[in-house]
């Protein structure tokens, strides 16, 4: 009977071993057949594995198959054959993901700062009572410049700059402002401020305004209040005794207003006199006063919160005045005191730029950077430093390891009544090596508060000034209207209680040759449009293959495009009384830009003579006369007429930064190279 149960239990296992493995499922829901201890067949079911006995062994050989339980599978993972690839796909796979970390943390490191917005293209300055009428009034507003959006792209625009807009009294060109937090009526609403900042957006453009913290209106609530001396606001401006008899006032001091005369006004109410830089319908803030400081935080902060992407903060040099209230010194200190008058008899030692004034300035400063930490919303902060000398200029910069302006704005070529290469020159040089090292340059030639560029110094060089000025390193900054060579309006008699000199670059801006231009659709434009707007204006520049918006259009396309032009060496080669000729370079792009213009009368240059090893004919990029683009100059004799310009392209690896005849002459604001192999640029150079 032994012999017999030991036969069945083989036969058993046998057939245990020989079932086919229909796969190793776990947990499913699969009806249980109740065990039958008289069927052989209820007995198999219930024995999913078994463990092959050593006759089993003999008459199989069990490979991997598709299923196998675990328990299989592991007998076959340890075996060598597949052990070793295994270890091997994981080691390569984690030094694969080391080295892509490596390549990435190198890259990063050697990779020079990307360029912000507000370096990558142009910024376009919009005076607003003057761009467009959307409502026939005859005043610019702000829909206007929304419904123009499109040209402003068409530009190539990265940067839309609008001067104040704020509630305002219209005293000097509504920089009397009432109402900080306000949109002036005559330019729309608060709804429409934002609908323009969304729509500028939504073109992937960004938006600055300008911001004047030094003066109010006499009409703004604070000044109010501190006539009457109420509360905190008593102090909030600069009220000194002051003798005043039979409508005579005797001020503090001699400080004078920048219009003239004492810059001192009695006041009826308060019966002191308060200080005021500009006019008497401007009085300035008291910014000793923390409260003050802390106003214009708030202030500063409401305009960010509503999209907007940067400031202009300006007269900034006027924030402070010295407490001491001394006489300023005259210029002529022979002249009477009693007629000194003009704002330019005396030095303003006391009443500009003073100590704490760049203080100030850090402190708006930090409090934009408090907008800047989401990704890709950097605020610009820009200073307005006009009148100011090289030195002071450069000061808002900030120190080396504490910023105040991305840059100060650079008026140097827009006061120039007359032009030279040698002047030219002068000019560039002087902003570039009194630049700190690594900060950003920027250059204008035109804005609301200077004559035109055409009429300043003639038609000549509209096109001229606009290819310096997207030639040289940094940000180009356009006055509404330079693109198509606007000119002031020559009127007289313009119908405002304003300076009329101040008054003729504020024309309205010329869109076509219908009535008014096509600035508004109204019986009347609070200026006068300029009477060559027939021919000069957008829709008759834009058929003209040689118009100055078509040059404009190429210089902005090409400054984006070329990095030469964007992340570049500037090289002066040389200047005279007529010309002025330098080069653009890049280590890395075997590639150099050599632009000649010529200011002065007609003149033929030698470039082999500036160059060595240039070829000697080169392939015009672009000129001022569209007719030469694309074809080649002599390089030994190239002739240019008065306001003639080219930018030749010239191959070499010959770069002219690396020579020492040239060092001193080489200007980069971030250095970088490029690598054609990787396409990214680096700063280990």
């Amino acid at each position: 009977m032994a012999e017999d149960r030991r036969k069945s239990d083989s036969i058993q296992m046998s057939m245990k071993g020989c079932r086919t493995n229909n796969g190793f499922v776990q947990n499913e829901d699969i009806p249980e057949l109740d065990p039958d201890p008289s069927s052989a067949v209820g007995s198999l079911q219930h024995n999913a594995v078994s463990i092959p006995g050593p006759q089993e062994s003999e008459l199989q050989v069990i490979r991997p198959y598709a299923g196998m339980p675990k328990e299989v599978l592991f007998q076959f993972s340890s075996q060598a054959r597949y052990r070793v690839p295994r270890e091997v796909l994981f080691w390569l796979t984690v030094a694969t993901v080391l080295l892509l970390i490596g390549a990435t943390i190198a890259i990063i490191a050697i990779s020079p700062k990307c360029l912000d917005w507000w370096q990558v293209g142009p910024m376009y300055q919009i005076y607003p009572r003057s761009f467009k009428d959307s409502d026939k009034d005859g005043n610019g507003d702000l829909k206007g410049i929304q419904n123009k959006l499109d040209y402003i792209t068409s530009l190539n625009i990265k940067t839309v700059w609008l001067t104040s807009f704020y509630k305002s009294s219209l005293k000097d060109f509504r920089y009397a402002v009432e109402d900080f937090q306000e949109i002036d009526p005559l330019f729309g609403t608060m709804t429409d401020f934002e609908n323009l900042v969304a729509a500028i957006h939504d073109k992937g453009l960004k938006l600055i305004i300008d911001f004047i913290p030094n003066h109010t209106s006499d009409k703004h609530a604070w000044f109010q209040l501190s006539r009457t001396q109420t509360g905190k606001y008593t102090d909030y401006y600069i009220w000194r005794d002051c003798t005043h008899e039979n409508d005579i006032t005797i001020p503090p001091n001699n400080w004078l207003s920048v219009y003239g005369n004492s810059s001192w006004h009695f006041d009826e109410v308060r019966k002191q006199c308060y200080f005021h830089q500009f006019m008497k319908e401007q009085p300035d803030l008291n910014f000793r006063n923390p409260a003050v400081q802390e106003e214009i935080k708030e202030i500063i902060q409401f305009w960010l919160a509503k999209g907007v992407d940067g400031f202009s903060f300006d007269a900034v040099k006027f924030l402070l005045e010295a407490k001491h209230l001394r006489d300023e010194i005259q210029v002529n200190k022979s002249q009477s005191p009693d007629t000194v008058t003009h704002y330019s008899e005396l030095y303003h030692d006391f009443t500009t730029t003073q100590v704490g004034m760049h203080d100030l300035v850090r402190s708006f400063r930090q409090t934009m950077d408090q907008y800047s930490r989401e990704p890709g919303r950097y605020r610009f902060m820009g200073a307005e430093a006009q009148a100011e000398s090289i030195d002071r200029t450069m000061m808002y910069y900030g120190l080396p390891f504490t910023q105040e302006a991305d840059f100060p704005f650079n008026y140097y070529l827009t006061t120039l009544d007359d032009l030279s290469g040698n002047i030219v020159h002068d000019v560039i040089t002087s902003w570039m090596e009194n630049m700190p090292e690594g900060r950003w340059p920027n250059w204008m030639i035109g804005g609301p508060d200077s004559s035109r560029l055409t009429s300043r110094l003639g038609n000549q060089y509209v096109n001229i000034m606009n290819m310096l000025l997207f030639t040289l390193p940094g940000t180009p900054i356009t006055y509404y209207g330079e693109e198509i060579g606007m000119g002031n309006i020559l009127a007289t008699d313009l119908n405002e209680n304003y300076d009329a000199n101040t008054l003729l670059s504020k024309s309205p801006m010329q869109w076509d040759n219908s009535s008014n231009a096509g600035f508004s659709e109204g019986n009347h434009t609070w200026l006068p449009t300029n009477s060559d707007y027939h021919v000069v204006n957008v829709e008759v520049q834009k058929t003209q293959p040689s118009s100055a918006l078509k040059l404009y259009q190429e210089l902005s396309l090409l400054h984006s495009n070329e990095l030469l032009f964007s992340r570049g060496w500037f090289c002066l080669l040389r200047n005279d009384s007529h010309s002025v000729v330098y080069t653009r370079e890049l280590d890395g792009i075997d590639k150099v830009f050599i632009v000649v213009l010529n200011f002065g009368e007609s003149t033929q240059l030698n470039l082999q003579e500036m160059i060595s090893g240039l070829p000697t004919r080169l392939r015009i990029k672009l000129s001022t006369n569209s007719t030469s683009k694309g074809s080649e100059v002599e390089t030994h004799g190239i002739f240019l007429e008065k306001g003639d310009g080219v930018i030749l392209e010239h191959n070499t690896k010959n770069l002219l930064h690396h020579q020492t005849a040239f060092r001193d002459k080489c200007f980069v604001s971030n250095r970088a190279c490029y690598s054609s192999a990787l396409n990214i640029l680096y700063s280990l150079c």
